[in-house]
């Protein structure tokens, strides 16, 4: 691992998070200019402002830089066209009953409504936020035939289950929540605006959610062979959008940056789904800003529209505008949704790409003395930089511990640190938390802060090469003997060996750290694309789940794939191995070439 910087024995204060030695004089004397002063009086603000039509969102966007600019803090906002889908009250109608519902964004309009019989169709249960919208029904969905029906479904009304359902037939869907609350959310698997590639998977049927209670009775009268009426009400179009974005200039490298960024728009007055994100990179911004002499590469905090009713819309449109830009000079993007919300008290399935594991598991254990456990990236949240190629790291951060889930009756959601409220109307001011909101800014400020200054980037690519071997491994003891992995697992462990050779003449100066940022960044645009993504580089991919190096991923499904199809499933799998050698081999020459 790469060593940390100058350690200083800074202890800490009774009442303080707890400072450890590895926090130097710089980074303790920036982390002490934290306050809650200006963060809780924006989450204040919009605790009082629903910001899900584009014209409330401009206005939202218009008090972020009131308050930048009251700190002496210049921002610069951009003009963006979005295509959004806004929901409107919707309903079904069913037993001579109204059921109250909400539609997803980007569910296809039916306002004179979709009358059909219902079919009901087991889902299987979501285990977590990674998770949540990717219950799809396999074995009972083959088993039913939804042709011309409208599903009744437990869940929410996802990408992944609106096209499952679509493909299958389905005249509609009716998601019903886990809980005594609907929850919004979006049901396209199109990342961002659409286009001309995308438009074939914009969501051709109307979906909507129900509460539990509702959908049990909904459930019933599918079993008695019921018809039901959904009316999906939406607007839809091209919207403009405000984007701010504070550009902190660094004093050494002022073209190489961090990005750091979460969406303002939200759900109803959303404070724990955005609110408490947006206060962390006001302040974040602030105390940067006024220590910006203290940089060596520049940091860009954004705020993004769009994110809810344009699934990440804003984030993509400037993945898209400053394609270039981020290819060239991006070091790390940091995503922030969510902190800061009550009985989040752990730092359990934190999002990131995994060369960055032992960086981010330090500045938690650095900023307030907690372990950190992560998980593989979601395709979910705002990471709209995959296919470009950017170390990664967070996206939920603090939240709720199973236990505490579990002594509550909570079912698993996607923001909020855990809190059932997350895209619901009950998404209000209680939901925040001063003291973890407090943590969460440590967390923040110095993962930017200790990348931004770090001599050499903190991103170990020995551990990526290490988990794409341990995938080859899986993938060939699934496909046992039908192929062989023999050349991806060869060139995997080149880049092994390369890395290690690497890594050693960084540590002991054989390598100057300006040389060594460039290739770490530059494996960055070549191993996460073949890991995240199956799109080309500058594209985007569906907002459905990805596996681990995705091209190779048919080899755990080699059992789907009798006769003639085996053949065409092996025929596949060589394409894929030979890209995927193709690119781990330029990985190994970038390596040994510096």
């Amino acid at each position: 691992m790469l060593p940390h910087t100058t350690t200083s024995s800074a202890t800490a204060r009774k009442g303080d998070p707890q400072v450890t030695e590895q926090v130097t004089e710089l980074e303790k004397q920036i982390l002490d200019q934290i306050t809650l002063d200006h963060a809780w009086s924006l989450i204040e603000r919009f605790s009082t402002m629903v910001r899900e039509h584009p014209e409330d969102v401009n206005a939202a966007a218009q008090v972020i830089v009131e308050r930048l600019e009251a700190l002496g803090v210049p921002v610069t906002v951009y003009d963006a066209d979005l295509y959004l889908s806004l929901p409107k009250p919707s309903y079904v109608e069913a037993g001579g009953r109204r059921y109250e519902a909400k539609a997803p964004s980007m569910s296809a309009i039916a306002l004179d409504g979709v009358t059909a019989p219902l079919v009901y169709v087991p889902s299987r249960r979501a285990t977590g936020a990674d998770d949540l919208f990717d219950t799809v029904s396999g074995d009972a969905l083959r088993a039913a035939d939804v042709r011309g029906k409208i599903v009744v479904t437990e869940g929410f009304a996802g990408p992944a289950n609106t096209a499952e359902f679509e493909a299958a037939g389905a005249a509609g869907l009716i998601a019903v929540n886990p809980g005594v609350d609907v929850h919004w959310g979006t049901c396209t698997t199109i990342w961002g605006s659409p286009d001309l590639h995308d438009l074939p998977r914009k969501p051709k049927i109307p979906a909507v959610a129900v509460n539990r209670p509702d959908g049990e009775a909904l459930i019933e009268l599918a079993r008695r062979g019921a018809e039901a009426k959904v009316v999906a009400v939406l607007e839809e179009g091209w919207y403009a959008s405000k984007v701010p974005v504070v550009s902190i200039p660094g004093t050494e490298e002022p073209e190489k940056f961090v990005l750091l960024h979460g969406h303002y728009d939200s759900w109803d007055v959303g404070v724990g789904d955005n609110a408490t994100g947006d206060a962390t990179l006001l302040e974040i911004a602030r105390v940067l800003w006024h220590n910006r002499q203290h940089l060596k590469r520049s940091v860009r905090i954004a705020w993004w529209p769009g994110h809810s009713t344009g699934r990440y819309a804003g984030s993509t449109w400037f993945a898209d505008t400053f394609a270039l830009d981020l290819d060239e000079n991006c070091v790390a993007q940091v995503n922030c949704d969510s902190p800061g919300c009550r009985w989040a008290t752990e730092y359990i399935d934190v999002s990131l790409t995994a060369e960055t594991e032992a960086f981010a598991a330090g500045v938690i254990r650095d900023a307030v003395g907690q372990p950190m456990q992560a998980e593989r990236a979601a395709q979910a949240g705002d990471y709209s930089f995959n296919n470009i190629g950017i170390s990664s790291y967070f996206m939920l951060l603090s939240t709720m511990s199973p236990e505490a889930r579990a002594e509550k009756g909570y079912y698993p959601v996607g923001g909020c640190g855990g809190n059932i409220a997350w895209h619901t109307e009950n998404d209000t001011i209680e939901v925040a938390d001063e003291e973890i909101l407090l943590k969460d800014l440590r967390i923040y400020t110095l993962a930017v802060l200790r990348n931004a200054n770090a001599e050499v980037l903190p991103f170990d690519w020995r551990v990526t090469a290490a988990e794409f071997a341990d995938t080859l491994r899986e993938y060939q003891r699934r496909a046992g003997d039908r192929f062989s992995f023999d050349l991806a697992m060869e060139a995997t462990a080149e880049l092994g060996k390369a890395l290690d050779a690497f890594y050693d003449a960084v540590a002991s100066g054989r390598i100057a750290p300006k040389q060594a940022n460039e290739v770490i960044m530059r494996l960055a645009r070549l191993l996460i694309p073949v890991n995240f993504t199956r799109e080309p580089r500058f594209w985007h991919d569906p907002a459905v789940t990805i596996p681990p190096l995705p091209a190779l991923a048919v080899a755990a499904e080699l059992d789907r794939y009798q006769g003639d199809h085996l053949g065409f499933a092996k025929t596949h799998l060589t394409r894929a191995q030979n890209a995927y050698v193709a690119t781990v081999r330029q990985a190994t020459r970038l390596v040994r070439g510096a």
